[in-house]
């Protein structure tokens, strides 16, 4: 049975890093599933502050691993390190990608590309809710619950804006039938 337990420091930023993370995915998912939402406040200004967002998410997962690593003595040249925290690591490198590249100056550089390395955003998104789950199932504490609701429905919710969004690419690409198209009907 999961014991819950206070939260210690490095896995309080992690959950404050995923609430960050969660927000920077929030704007173009409600745009496309809650159209009405486009002249809201909220997702307008988490549009307008994405990028910061986006960079606090990166410093508060930093500060999350690097408390983690001294706190367990990680051993980097072990193999099996990898293995134990491969989403942890991932995320992490998909984070720092993200951040690194986070500045006029790389959009103007990447062009194209810019837009395809952060599409890595949901990669690590999915990441994301298999490290909560993987690492934390054995470790409950009162951020536990609230941090897998809040990456599972962001996930959901990416799901369905992908589902809708395939669904209006379909109805774009069906070809238009006139009704001088259709055959008449053959009278007897």
């Amino acid at each position: 049975m999961a014991v819950i337990d206070t939260a210690p420091l490095e896995n309080s930023l992690g959950f404050l890093a995923l609430g960050a993370y969660t927000l920077t995915l929030m704007p173009t998912n409600l745009r496309i599933i809650f159209p009405q939402t486009k002249q809201a406040k909220l997702p307008k200004w988490l549009l307008k502050y994405r990028r910061l967002i986006g960079i606090l998410a990166f410093c508060l997962a930093l500060f999350h691993a690097f408390l983690l690593v001294k706190k367990r003595d990680v051993d980097f040249l072990d193999i099996n390190t990898y293995w134990i925290y491969i989403q942890g690591i991932s995320t992490f490198i998909i984070f720092t990608l993200l951040a690194i590249t986070s500045n006029d100056w790389s959009i103007k550089r990447l062009k194209k590309n810019w837009k395809r390395l952060h599409t890595l955003t949901y990669l690590a998104m999915f990441l994301l809710t298999w490290h909560v789950w993987d690492k934390m199932l054995e470790h409950w504490s009162y951020l536990t619950p609230i941090g897998l609701v809040g990456i599972v429905v962001t996930t959901l919710l990416f799901l369905m804006r992908r589902w809708i969004e395939f669904r209006n690419k379909q109805q774009k690409a069906k070809p238009k039938v006139f009704s001088s198209q259709i055959p008449e009907k053959i009278t007897s």
